[in-house]
């Protein structure tokens, strides 16, 4: 728990907030409780790992689909005495990234097939759902379609608006890395790169690796998505090492 606080305060969590925090996610199933060399301490529940595992192959190394790729097809019934279950089909699949081509049929990149088939299955809805792989043919304005299924203009305004974030955060990260790392300037950098992340690790999952051939010109992802992986590459090393600092002084606390 210390170490959380401290690492949360240099975010500015205070650490009632911290608290507070780490108590929901105990009461959702996202955290255990367990013994840490004797003191309490906390771990990823066995049941979200594979969730964190894809959510880091999405979030750090998306795909972008090509124009003649493949789309994954869902469909689904549900029973009318279970709009619950109904409703949360609808939101994974708006989570997963696809979109809507009609009321009960969606569509979304094909290389997702093998990370949306385990999300559905470890929840338990793919006994309402069912899959199909297919091409695109005829002679339909497939661009102009895609326009219609997912919120082009509103993905493209969210990737403009992490542009106008964080392009200056890489010029002075560039200029900060030339007078190598200390301790302040890990400590800085892990605060940066929690604010990074939490920034960007939507947008892949709105944004399913749509093919640019049928984008509109001037797509802010690509820039976006390179301006990305240059904070990661900067950030991350600088990041880890505050991390582990505070991991290791804590337990020489103790």
């Amino acid at each position: 728990m210390a170490t959380i606080i401290s690492l949360m305060q240099d975010i500015g969590v205070e650490s009632t907030g911290t608290r507070s925090s780490i108590s929901r996610l105990k009461k959702r199933g996202v955290i255990d409780s367990i013994q840490v060399n004797g003191r309490n301490g906390y771990a990823l529940a066995p049941s979200v790992i594979e969730t964190f595992v894809e959510g880091d192959e999405r979030i750090f190394h998306p795909r972008r689909a090509k124009a003649d790729d493949q789309w994954l097809l869902a469909t689904f019934t549900v029973p009318e005495s279970q709009r619950n279950i109904r409703h949360k089909i609808r939101s994974s699949l708006v989570r997963m990234g696809f979109g809507s081509v009609t009321p009960g049929l969606w569509i979304a990149p094909g290389h997702l097939r093998d990370s949306v088939l385990a999300y559905f299955d470890t929840r338990g809805l793919n006994e309402y759902l069912e899959f199909f792989m297919a091409d695109h043919i005829g002679d339909a304005d497939l661009r102009k379609n895609i326009g219609t299924w997912w919120d082009l203009p509103a993905l493209d305004a969210l990737y403009s608006d992490f542009l106008d974030r964080n392009r200056g955060l890489l010029s002075a990260w560039a200029r900060r890395s030339k007078s190598g790392s200390n301790p302040e300037s890990d400590a800085l950098a892990f605060a940066d790169y929690l604010v990074l992340i939490t920034q960007w690790r939507r947008l892949p999952y709105l944004d399913p690796g749509l093919p640019i051939k049928f984008l509109p010109e001037n797509w802010n992802a690509l820039e976006a998505e390179h301006l990305f992986q240059e904070l990661h590459a900067l950030l991350s090393p600088c990041a880890q090492r505050h991390a582990d600092r505070a991991i290791d002084n804590n337990a020489a606390a103790r």
